[in-house]
């Protein structure tokens, strides 16, 4: 699949990439494509390593006359976001990405595309394979799970690297070079609810929430899309208030670090209330579809009859748990004072499920709070922390991560921005990312490491919408190779 790939330049890099699409490679599922790079990196003497947690470093000797220069890390990782269009059958962890070029961009069929971290990961494996470019000593570094908790990352085994110089290549901006990102933490709630029987001349409908962007959790955050979480609890609530619904299941978002796309919830209705809720429906949908008119064009609010289920929630626990939903901290919380145009503290309400597992309602929820100041992390974890406290939730933080401080003064940012300015015949915009980069985690593990971030241009990351620009890549490829032959000496 994807041979067409091959044909698009540098050919070297499409090639890796083709090859990443066609493994599949969701986070949790990276061993095939580990495996399969171990295979072609012994096929070509090239020496690796797997540490405890699975990450891979492929280590290629400098090229001749290079042997002095400072050995760099090329790092990415291996895993990609899994989420498709609703009614697509596709399995991310059996089936190949379906590509297709729509007006000089890669994109996928009804799926993301991976190009986020693959063209990072295809960069690296063409420096390996390449002996047409010249280099210093060089450490890839393929990280794992980093999509859902940075857990290749944060459990990255210390001392193993010897380079000293990292570049990361999971940036998604042509023209910019990031010299820090935000760091963050996983908001995990739990709980269960009181179950009674639906009465029996109710009708069930299914309601839902759908047509939205969604997109990166921090890349994306800020530029005002709605979340189908937000949405749908906010329409739960005026209907709750008006007592027309009982509520029977909640399913919203897949990934706590993408914006939720979709919701779906089901609601019980007496007969004699069912045209008020068709109605009021009706007239949320036009609310918000004004109110996110020049974002969210494809908005729509769906009102379907299903099969009536056989228990509903009982209407107190009903009420706690969707006052708990709209409290919840959600969007951009403070924009940095030093950083112009830069979130400094935002949460994404990313998760959303509420089903009957025997007897009872089983709720649970991901919210993932991101900061470029560690502490801020923290003070509005703990917000959500309590709100969903209030009403006897077991909330824990987890994979918490810390931020990435930017050092303009570092040599590795000169040497970036000078060669850039030679090859791309501008300069280059030195920026802070609202984005849980490896490079914190890393630098922390390895102090002294110089670090910048670097890519070509992706748009729609995290969601159905992702696509690759053609024409970028073969600059990014210029210029990885450019910094690599004018690496500093040790």
């Amino acid at each position: 699949m994807n041979q067409y790939l091959e044909d698009l330049e540098p050919k070297i890099v499409w090639k890796h990439f083709r090859t990443l699409c066609d493994t599949p490679r969701p986070s949790f599922h990276e061993a095939q494509l580990r495996n399969n790079l171990i295979e072609w990196s012994h096929a070509r003497g090239l020496e690796t390593y797997v540490d405890p947690c699975g990450n891979l470093i492929i280590r290629k000797n400098a090229s001749p006359g290079m042997e002095g220069k400072a050995t760099v890390v090329l790092q990415g990782h291996l895993d990609m976001v899994a989420q498709k269009n609703a009614g697509v059958e596709h399995d991310f962890v059996k089936d190949p990405i379906a590509t297709h070029i729509v007006e000089g961009w890669v994109t996928a069929k009804n799926t993301t595309l991976g190009a986020d971290n693959g063209i990072g990961v295809a960069a690296a494996l063409a420096v390996l394979e390449t002996d047409d470019i010249q280099h210093g000593p060089i450490e890839a570094l393929f990280t794992i799970e980093e999509e859902t908790s940075l857990r290749g990352a944060l459990e990255l085994e210390e001392g193993i690297l010897e380079g000293r110089l990292l570049l990361n290549l999971d940036s998604e901006d042509r023209g910019d070079v990031y010299i820090g990102c935000a760091g963050g933490v996983d908001i995990n709630i739990d709980q269960t609810f009181n179950a009674q029987a639906t009465s029996s001349d109710d009708h069930a409908f299914e309601l839902s929430v759908k047509g939205l962007k969604g997109g990166h959790s921090g890349l994306d955050i800020h530029k005002g899309r709605a979340s189908a979480n937000v949405l749908l609890s906010k329409l739960l609530v005026k209907l709750n208030d008006a007592n027309l619904i009982s509520i029977a299941g909640f399913n919203g978002g897949t990934l706590r670090n993408a914006i939720a796309r979709e919701a779906v919830a089901s609601v019980c209705v007496a007969p004699e209330n069912i045209e008020q809720v068709k109605a009021l429906v009706k007239q949320v949908e036009q609310q918000m579809q004004l109110e996110f008119a020049a974002i969210e064009t494809k908005l729509n609010l769906n009102l379907v009859e299903i099969e009536t289920p056989k228990f509903v929630m009982n209407q107190a626990e009903q009420k706690a748990i969707i006052n708990a939903l709209i409290s919840a901290p959600h969007g951009v919380n403070r924009m940095s004072t030093e950083l112009e145009g830069v979130t400094e503290t935002s949460c994404n309400f990313g998760v959303i499920d509420l089903k009957l597992e025997q007897d009872k309602f089983a709720f649970s929820a991901c919210l993932l709070v991101r900061s470029l100041i560690d502490e801020a992390v923290f003070d509005l974890a703990r917000v959500a922390q309590a709100v969903f406290e209030q009403i006897g939730a077991n909330v824990s933080l987890e994979n918490d991560y810390p931020g990435w401080r930017p050092d303009p003064s570092a040599g590795l940012l000169a040497h970036f921005l000078q060669v850039h300015k030679d090859i791309m015949g501008y300069e280059a915009n030195v920026k802070v990312i609202h984005a849980g980069l490896e490079c914190g985690i890393i630098g922390a593990k390895y102090q002294g490491m110089e670090m910048v971030s670097f890519g070509p241009n992706i748009r729609g990351a995290h969601s159905p919408d992702e696509r690759l620009e053609i024409d970028s890549v073969n600059d990014f490829w210029r210029l990885l190779v450019s910094v690599l032959a004018q690496v500093p000496n040790k």
